[in-house]
């Protein structure tokens, strides 16, 4: 199986960068998640709810441990939350379009995780069905 296809093979989602904000990408890479019927969590330091479900500040205050994560924060954010998902036992990253950062990447390979940093874009994989 191919990363992306062992992406979207997983059970469970968590999204970190996920907006409240319906026009912000966090948002509808979450809301993509979710209408594809897969088990998604969102990640926010700030927002108390997303699209109706409890957020969570961080990967370790999650009720479950996510196979899957997909990235749309700032780089400099992305290092902390690959290391925060390292930690946790997370199988498989997508750092989307502009989170991509190279230090993270090499983290999340040496650890043993499917990284997935190519400049691709879930929302267009998601949408192909």
């Amino acid at each position: 199986m191919d990363p992306i296809e062992s992406f979207l093979a997983a059970k469970t989602y968590a999204v970190a960068g996920a907006s409240a904000r319906q026009h912000k990408y966090g948002n509808k890479v979450f809301r993509a998640l979710l209408a594809s019927e897969r088990e998604t969590y969102p990640l926010n330091p700030i927002s108390e709810e997303i699209e109706g479900h409890a957020a969570y500040p961080t990967i370790a205050e999650l009720p479950i441990v996510p196979e899957a994560l997909s990235v749309i924060t700032p780089p400099q954010v992305t290092r902390r939350v690959v290391a925060d998902a390292i930690a946790a036992g997370v199988k498989h990253i997508w750092m989307q379009p502009g989170a991509e950062d190279a230090q993270a990447s090499q983290a999340a390979r040496d650890a043993g995780l499917n990284v997935i940093d190519d400049g691709s874009c879930v929302l267009v994989l998601l949408a192909r069905g």
